[in-house]
């Protein structure tokens, strides 16, 4: 894969997580119109990031981190991919059956381990009804994951990444038709996660069938690839449920301050837009490549990947994290005051919008550093980096809390996710050269940097000056709509006029995609 093409997969991928993104915006929008930071909206939220944590624990994770290489590899040597993909598609499919089945039991105890602050108001018994009705969803979108897995391994990446489109359209489309028919809106959104899971898997499935990979369910068997399947996913499943407890620590500090866990998912849905279309796409991408790569014996090839995906994540997340950091209030001011979303809630989601953006770049370099392991079958060093970082956010999260609040959650994951970059790009020197950073990288990373700096002091002043502008009910969409432009035109252009990187390279990817 040649780098113009592996800036097109990206790219491909990235458009397909912008739309979800934007329509994911939407949703929260209208979740913050009509339930603001009330006990309905914190407890749906909660319910919701269930399914959400455990499937990213099973599939997305664990999984998916070791089942796409040892894919990948039998694909490229014609060695029986499709029964292996079988094998893996029934045994993941058995293990979340029984799954399922046990949360629905255990859900007032999975309520408390999210948010042990509902325990003592009504937000718990709403709570439990909620998390059980949307915990299935973890069944449907696990398996759309592992097929996504096999698409994206194969080079097509369109049908995954427009999956999650369809959860948002539903969620947005139940919200609409509840306002309309006199429907209570916490109840039409919990109702429609499971149906959104399983219209994802029916998307990914059929484009999977088409492209010579029907999976079907079959006798579940332990074969050896399955049990050297499981040996590789234990590590990074431990890696996995580390990551997922950093997240526990943060919602169980949220949980204690009235209105928190709201604020802090919100905040949350603004970094995660450049997180997950820079981040996702070079994981998709690079993970299934680099595994072609090495199992080919090219090094160079490898390096040159890795490279790339590292100069095209910071190329695309600085200039991100600076906005978020320099204009926090008027972004969360424009998309979120309305009806039940007040200005206090404004000025707390702001505060959380600019923390999480300090830490968007770890973010994204976890996204490129981690393949580098899961290429090579190495899932256990990544789970020892994990813990490490676990340390440091349970240190910042609940010693911060009762000297500076909710705020010490956000600042927990924004340290810890550097605190990961710093372990992952240590370990990765025992890779060699296939780890290292060419000159072309370190050039351009500088840079991209002064760019991003530049841009972000256009974007103070320009904020400043259309405050006005953005404070009016009538003029605030167009006003941000115009700092936002100002923000790409300026960091394009200045990153092209100081070599950050070419235009001409972004177009000729956009062109190849097409």
């Amino acid at each position: 894969m040649r780098p113009i093409r592996l800036v097109s997969g990206f790219l491909t991928v990235g458009v397909w997580t912008l739309a979800s993104r934007i329509l994911g915006f939407a949703r929260d929008i209208l979740i913050a119109a009509y339930l603001g930071t009330g006990p309905v909206a914190e407890a749906f939220l909660v319910a919701f990031s269930l399914p959400n944590m455990f499937r990213r624990f099973f599939a997305e994770g664990a999984f998916n981190m070791a089942f796409i290489p040892l894919f990948s590899k039998k694909l490229e040597r014609g060695e029986g991919a499709l029964d292996f993909a079988r094998d893996a598609f029934t045994g993941l499919a058995t293990i979340l059956i029984g799954f399922t089945l046990l949360a629905q039991i255990a859900m007032p105890a999975l309520v408390l381990a999210m948010a042990g602050g509902f325990a003592a108001d009504q937000r718990f018994d709403i709570a439990v009804v909620y998390g059980r009705i949307a915990f299935p969803y973890i069944l449907f979108i696990s398996l759309a994951a592992l097929l996504s897995g096999v698409l994206n391994a194969t080079g097509r990446f369109v049908a995954a990444a427009a999956a999650p489109v369809l959860l948002n359209i539903l969620l947005v489309g139940a919200m609409l038709l509840a306002a309309a028919m006199g429907w209570p809106v916490g109840d039409a959104l919990v109702w429609t996660v499971p149906l959104a899971g399983i219209a994802q898997m029916a998307l990914v499935w059929t484009a999977a069938a088409k492209a010579g990979f029907r999976l079907t369910f079959r006798r579940p068997r332990l074969t050896p690839e399955l049990r050297r399947l499981a040996i590789i996913a234990a590590p990074a499943a431990l890696a996995g449920g580390v990551v997922q407890v950093n997240l526990l620590i943060g919602r169980q500090v949220a949980s204690f301050f009235e209105g928190a866990v709201a604020w802090l998912s919100y905040a949350d849905r603004l970094y995660q837009l450049p997180l997950g279309v820079v981040g996702i796409a070079i994981g998709v991408v690079l993970l299934p490549d680099l595994s072609r790569r090495l199992g080919a014996g090219d090094t160079a090839g490898g390096r040159d990947a890795f490279n790339r995906a590292g100069e095209f994540a910071l190329a695309l997340t600085l200039p991100a994290a600076v906005a978020l950091a320099t204009i926090p209030g008027p972004i969360v001011a424009v998309l979120f005051q309305r009806g039940a979303f007040d200005q206090t809630d404004v000025a707390a989601t702001a505060l959380a919008v600019a923390v999480y953006g300090a830490g968007l770049p770890a973010f994204v370099m976890q996204k490129v550093l981690q393949p580098l392991f899961f290429a090579r079958e190495d899932t256990r060093r990544p789970f020892h980096y994990a813990l490490g970082a676990l340390a440091v956010n349970a240190g910042i999260a609940i010693g911060l809390a009762p000297l500076c609040g909710y705020i010490a959650a956000a600042w927990g994951t924004t340290l810890a996710g550097w605190a990961m970059v710093a372990l992952l790009w240590r370990g990765s020197r025992r890779f060699g050269s296939a780890a290292e950073a060419d000159a072309r990288f370190l050039r351009r990373t500088g840079r991209i940097a002064l760019a991003s700096a530049l841009m972000g002091a256009i974007l103070w002043l320009a904020a400043r000056g259309a405050q006005p502008w953005l404070a009016s009910e009538g003029l605030r969409y167009p006003a941000l709509a115009g700092l936002v432009a100002l923000g790409v035109v300026s960091y394009f252009g200045l990153g092209h006029l100081l070599g950050a990187f070419r235009l001409s390279e972004f177009r000729r990817a956009m062109r190849r995609q097409r």
